[in-house]
């Protein structure tokens, strides 16, 4: 085989799958990097099986659904990602329209890997000429004819592809996905730089950071920004003076939000309205495989091996972006009194309700110590907030008030933490700060 999954002649390698609207918007951006820095970059397909891992569904034309077989879970996880690619499409002034069914593009895989033989500048066409009008539902990437003619218009030649396609092509393609999976590689877009692998557009400034000599410190994960989000942004600015914040103290990723989401709010001078909501543990890589931490077994299906993959994959980026390390980033044990502190602050002392969850989080996953009624009242005592009467409040009306809490939020569309909330609208993970920094200063 021509290419090695995790190696390349480039410093920069970016998987992506036309049917992935996430990997759509990670060209422009993937895109202005490399031209800014000087660097090539080598695009390859991974082509996702998305029912293994996510169920399936088909819609008619009006967008009814007339054949599915997803869980409620993971329904709401593919409306949000619409939701939230449409939201970063229109800054972008790009269209993208939920797909009628799960396209299979190894076809396409197949037309990306004849325009890269034939150089740079018809492989970024042919990438440009199939996203942008599939995403508009005028391309049928299961055609060859349609993948030919498309290849035609950006300059390819064509000269034996359907032969190419039927034959070499489709194999080449089929070792290149089988490598790709077996290395490690399980979404789009993912990134190869200095064999690092990243997955997701919120990883460019850090992959800017690596092609650009690594100085100064480490950048955090983060979506584009004001520069491409200005002009659209004006419309659709949000005056409001707080921000709601859906946080879980046994989530990680809640963790690393904290410093950041009180670092913004301190810049812009709005107050941080702080919503307790409990999540499941993160997924243990080596309980949801055949073998050991992370070991493929001779049973495991692509399924199995994927969710596996993503979740060795989100432990060790935890590891990557934080300030020391964090211990168990899958330990499962109940928050709910920690959460139930943010309420009964809210009440009582809400000027106080930012410390104690600063201090909160970091007694747990920096100090290693228990956040149960106990921990509580010593974060309390710490910070000098009197502590008389919350464990009455734990024992009684807390817990109701916190299933309320979290019942609201979940009818406000929260699938997870740490979701921001500005407007009613919600933003899904710290990546999201640049966008909600510009709607926030009215750009």
């Amino acid at each position: 085989m021509g290419m090695s999954p995790l190696q390349s002649d480039r410093p920069l390698i970016v998987y992506l799958d036309f049917k992935s609207p996430y990997a759509y918007l990670a060209i422009a951006p993937t895109v202005e990097m490399a031209r800014e820095l000087g660097v090539a970059v080598d695009w390859r397909p991974f082509v996702l099986d998305i029912p293994s891992y996510l169920g399936s569904a088909r819609l008619d034309q009006s967008g009814k659904v007339v054949e599915q077989a997803r869980t409620a879970e993971q329904w709401s996880g593919v409306k949000y990602a619409y939701f939230d690619c449409r939201r970063y499409a229109a800054l972008r002034g790009i269209t993208v329209r939920g797909t009628v069914k799960i396209w299979d593009t190894n076809l396409a895989a197949v037309g990306m890997l004849w325009a890269k033989r034939q150089g740079d500048r018809v492989l970024e066409r042919y990438i440009d000429a199939v996203y942008l009008p599939f995403w508009k539902r005028e391309l049928d990437v299961e055609d060859p004819a349609v993948i030919r003619q498309t290849l035609a218009a950006t300059g390819a030649d064509t000269a034996g592809f359907d032969t190419y396609a039927r034959g070499p092509g489709a194999a080449e393609n089929q070792e290149l996905q089988q490598a790709a999976f077996a290395a490690g590689i399980f979404g789009v877009p993912s990134y190869v730089v200095q064999g690092q692998l990243y997955f997701g557009r919120e990883h460019l400034p850090r992959i800017r950071w690596h092609l650009a000599g690594e100085q100064g410190p480490a950048p955090d994960i983060a979506y584009e920004g004001p520069r491409a989000a200005a002009g659209a942004l004006a419309a659709a600015a949000a005056a409001a003076s707080t921000l709601q914040v859906c946080i879980d103290f046994k989530s990680p990723h809640s963790y690393l939000a904290v410093a950041p989401t009180l670092a913004l709010a301190a810049r812009l001078g709005v107050a941080i309205d702080w919503q307790p909501k409990l999540t499941p543990a993160l997924k243990r890589p080596d309980l949801l495989g055949s073998g050991a931490a992370g070991a493929a077994g001779a049973d495991e299906d692509r399924g199995t091996r994927h969710r596996r993959l993503r979740a060795a994959y989100l432990a060790a980026d935890l590891a990557r972006y934080a300030p020391h390390p964090l211990g168990d980033v899958h330990a499962n044990f109940d928050a709910s009194i920690a959460a139930m502190g943010i309420l009964w602050l809210r009440e009582r002392a809400p000027a106080r309700v930012d410390d104690y969850v600063r201090r909160t989080f970091a007694r747990y996953w920096r100090d290693g110590l228990a956040i149960d009624l106990e921990g509580v009242h010593r974060v309390m005592a710490d910070a000098g907030i009197a502590a008389a009467g919350f464990a009455d409040y734990v024992g009684g009306s807390g817990s109701a008030a916190l299933r309320a809490c979290e019942h609201d939020l979940g009818s406000q569309g929260v699938v997870g933490t740490p979701t921001y909330l500005l407007a009613d609208e919600p933003f899904l993970g710290r990546q999201h700060l640049p966008l909600l920094e510009a709607r926030l200063t009215r750009f």
